[in-house]
Protein backbone atom coordinates (compact mmCIF):
# COMPACT_ATOMS: atom_id res chain seq x y z
CA UNK A 1 0.00 0.00 0.00
CA UNK A 2 1.41 3.73 -1.26
CA UNK A 3 0.51 6.39 1.22
CA UNK A 4 -1.43 9.04 -0.88
CA UNK A 5 -0.05 13.01 -0.46
CA UNK A 6 -2.78 15.48 1.00
CA UNK A 7 -3.55 17.86 -1.46
CA UNK A 8 -3.00 21.59 -0.20
CA UNK A 9 -5.54 24.09 0.44
CA UNK A 10 -5.49 26.43 -2.36
CA UNK A 11 -4.38 29.69 -1.23
CA UNK A 12 -5.42 33.15 -1.94
CA UNK A 13 -3.23 33.47 -5.30
CA UNK A 14 -6.16 31.07 -6.71
CA UNK A 15 -9.25 33.33 -5.63
CA UNK A 16 -11.59 31.42 -7.11
CA UNK A 17 -10.06 28.00 -5.80
CA UNK A 18 -10.23 29.47 -2.55
CA UNK A 19 -13.56 30.21 -2.84
CA UNK A 20 -14.26 26.58 -3.12
CA UNK A 21 -12.26 25.84 -0.88
CA UNK A 22 -14.14 28.00 2.06
CA UNK A 23 -17.71 26.50 0.89
CA UNK A 24 -15.65 23.14 1.35
CA UNK A 25 -14.86 24.76 5.49
CA UNK A 26 -18.34 26.26 5.68
CA UNK A 27 -19.75 22.42 5.21
CA UNK A 28 -17.66 21.23 7.49
CA UNK A 29 -19.05 23.77 10.26
CA UNK A 30 -21.95 22.52 9.12
CA UNK A 31 -21.35 18.76 10.21
CA UNK A 32 -20.19 19.91 13.78
CA UNK A 33 -23.57 21.80 13.89
CA UNK A 34 -25.35 18.13 13.00
CA UNK A 35 -23.03 16.61 15.74
CA UNK A 36 -23.93 19.37 18.50
CA UNK A 37 -27.72 18.96 17.67
CA UNK A 38 -27.14 14.69 17.98
CA UNK A 39 -24.88 15.77 21.36
CA UNK A 40 -27.26 17.76 23.24
CA UNK A 41 -29.87 15.50 23.98
CA UNK A 42 -27.90 12.52 26.04
CA UNK A 43 -24.94 15.31 27.29
CA UNK A 44 -26.41 18.68 27.50
CA UNK A 45 -24.31 21.89 26.98
CA UNK A 46 -21.31 20.39 28.50
CA UNK A 47 -17.65 21.63 28.17
CA UNK A 48 -17.59 19.65 24.35
CA UNK A 49 -21.06 21.34 23.06
CA UNK A 50 -19.47 24.57 24.38
CA UNK A 51 -16.10 24.36 22.65
CA UNK A 52 -17.70 23.24 19.61
CA UNK A 53 -20.53 26.01 19.37
CA UNK A 54 -17.75 28.70 20.09
CA UNK A 55 -16.04 27.84 16.87
CA UNK A 56 -18.90 27.75 15.03
CA UNK A 57 -19.86 31.19 16.02
CA UNK A 58 -16.13 32.14 15.19
CA UNK A 59 -16.13 30.73 11.44
CA UNK A 60 -19.69 31.66 10.48
CA UNK A 61 -18.58 35.64 12.60
CA UNK A 62 -15.30 35.66 10.60
CA UNK A 63 -14.55 33.56 7.94
CA UNK A 64 -17.88 33.49 6.28
CA UNK A 65 -18.40 36.77 6.44
CA UNK A 66 -15.18 37.68 4.75
CA UNK A 67 -16.21 35.15 1.94
CA UNK A 68 -19.60 37.04 1.29
CA UNK A 69 -17.26 40.31 1.07
CA UNK A 70 -14.95 38.20 -0.99
CA UNK A 71 -18.05 38.10 -3.30
CA UNK A 72 -19.84 40.49 -3.38
CA UNK A 73 -17.66 43.28 -2.57
CA UNK A 74 -14.64 42.32 -5.19
CA UNK A 75 -15.94 39.08 -7.76
CA UNK A 76 -19.74 40.44 -8.73
CA UNK A 77 -18.17 43.91 -9.63
CA UNK A 78 -16.18 42.10 -12.06
CA UNK A 79 -17.75 39.80 -13.14
CA UNK A 80 -21.09 42.67 -14.16
CA UNK A 81 -18.18 44.67 -16.04
CA UNK A 82 -16.91 41.70 -17.86
CA UNK A 83 -20.51 40.18 -19.17
CA UNK A 84 -21.18 41.09 -22.31
CA UNK A 85 -24.50 42.28 -23.66
CA UNK A 86 -26.03 38.37 -24.16
CA UNK A 87 -24.99 37.10 -21.22
CA UNK A 88 -25.16 40.52 -18.81
CA UNK A 89 -28.71 39.94 -17.96
CA UNK A 90 -28.38 36.49 -16.82
CA UNK A 91 -25.44 36.82 -15.18
CA UNK A 92 -27.38 40.12 -13.01
CA UNK A 93 -30.13 37.63 -11.86
CA UNK A 94 -27.67 35.06 -10.42
CA UNK A 95 -25.45 37.65 -8.83
CA UNK A 96 -29.28 39.10 -7.40
CA UNK A 97 -30.24 35.75 -6.46
CA UNK A 98 -27.25 35.01 -4.45
CA UNK A 99 -26.98 38.62 -2.58
CA UNK A 100 -30.69 37.98 -1.79
CA UNK A 101 -29.80 34.53 -0.83
CA UNK A 102 -27.22 35.82 1.46
CA UNK A 103 -29.62 38.20 3.37
CA UNK A 104 -31.83 35.23 3.69
CA UNK A 105 -28.55 33.34 5.07
CA UNK A 106 -27.64 35.91 7.39
CA UNK A 107 -30.85 36.18 8.97
CA UNK A 108 -30.53 32.16 9.60
CA UNK A 109 -27.51 32.54 10.89
CA UNK A 110 -28.66 34.99 13.68
CA UNK A 111 -31.56 32.74 14.57
CA UNK A 112 -28.78 29.62 14.93
CA UNK A 113 -26.30 31.88 16.54
CA UNK A 114 -28.64 33.16 19.47
CA UNK A 115 -28.91 29.76 20.28
CA UNK A 116 -25.36 28.62 20.10
CA UNK A 117 -24.38 31.37 22.24
CA UNK A 118 -26.25 29.75 25.35
CA UNK A 119 -25.11 26.75 24.56
CA UNK A 120 -21.45 27.91 24.30
CA UNK A 121 -22.50 29.55 27.90
CA UNK A 122 -23.44 26.46 29.11
CA UNK A 123 -27.04 27.04 29.12
CA UNK A 124 -29.59 24.63 28.13
CA UNK A 125 -31.19 25.41 24.64
CA UNK A 126 -33.07 23.89 21.70
CA UNK A 127 -31.14 22.79 18.94
CA UNK A 128 -32.84 20.14 16.98
CA UNK A 129 -31.23 18.42 13.96
CA UNK A 130 -35.08 19.60 11.85
CA UNK A 131 -33.50 22.95 12.91
CA UNK A 132 -30.01 22.13 11.76
CA UNK A 133 -30.68 20.40 8.45
CA UNK A 134 -33.22 23.74 7.60
CA UNK A 135 -30.40 25.82 7.69
CA UNK A 136 -27.61 23.20 6.41
CA UNK A 137 -29.86 23.17 3.32
CA UNK A 138 -30.50 26.96 2.73
CA UNK A 139 -26.17 26.84 2.75
CA UNK A 140 -25.62 23.70 0.56
CA UNK A 141 -28.12 25.31 -2.13
CA UNK A 142 -26.74 28.31 -2.37
CA UNK A 143 -23.35 26.81 -2.36
CA UNK A 144 -24.40 24.42 -5.30
CA UNK A 145 -25.52 27.34 -7.22
CA UNK A 146 -22.34 29.16 -6.86
CA UNK A 147 -20.16 26.67 -7.94
CA UNK A 148 -22.60 24.98 -10.49
CA UNK A 149 -23.16 28.42 -12.02
CA UNK A 150 -21.03 31.29 -10.89
CA UNK A 151 -17.71 29.82 -10.35
CA UNK A 152 -17.78 28.47 -14.44
CA UNK A 153 -18.71 31.79 -15.52
CA UNK A 154 -15.83 33.63 -13.45
CA UNK A 155 -13.77 31.23 -14.72
CA UNK A 156 -14.18 32.15 -18.37
CA UNK A 157 -14.43 35.65 -17.63
CA UNK A 158 -12.26 36.63 -15.68
CA UNK A 159 -8.58 38.01 -16.65
CA UNK A 160 -5.36 36.80 -15.40
CA UNK A 161 -5.58 40.71 -13.84
CA UNK A 162 -8.58 40.34 -12.14
CA UNK A 163 -7.64 37.17 -10.91
CA UNK A 164 -4.64 38.89 -9.44
CA UNK A 165 -6.71 41.69 -8.39
CA UNK A 166 -9.44 39.51 -6.95
CA UNK A 167 -5.68 37.94 -4.79
CA UNK A 168 -4.87 41.27 -3.63
CA UNK A 169 -7.90 42.23 -2.07
CA UNK A 170 -8.89 38.36 -0.94
CA UNK A 171 -5.26 38.70 1.25
CA UNK A 172 -5.77 42.36 2.50
CA UNK A 173 -8.81 41.68 3.75
CA UNK A 174 -7.89 38.78 5.98
CA UNK A 175 -5.10 40.89 7.06
CA UNK A 176 -7.52 43.29 8.97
Amino acid sequence: MTDSLIPSSPGFETPLEMLEACHERLQAQLATLARLAAWLPEHGPDKQAQQAAANVMRYFDVAAVKHHQDEEDDLFPVLRARADEARRAELGALIDWILADHQKLFAGWARMRTRLERIAAGEATDLTPADVDAFADAYRRHIQREEGELLPIARNLLSEEDIAALSGTMTARRRQ
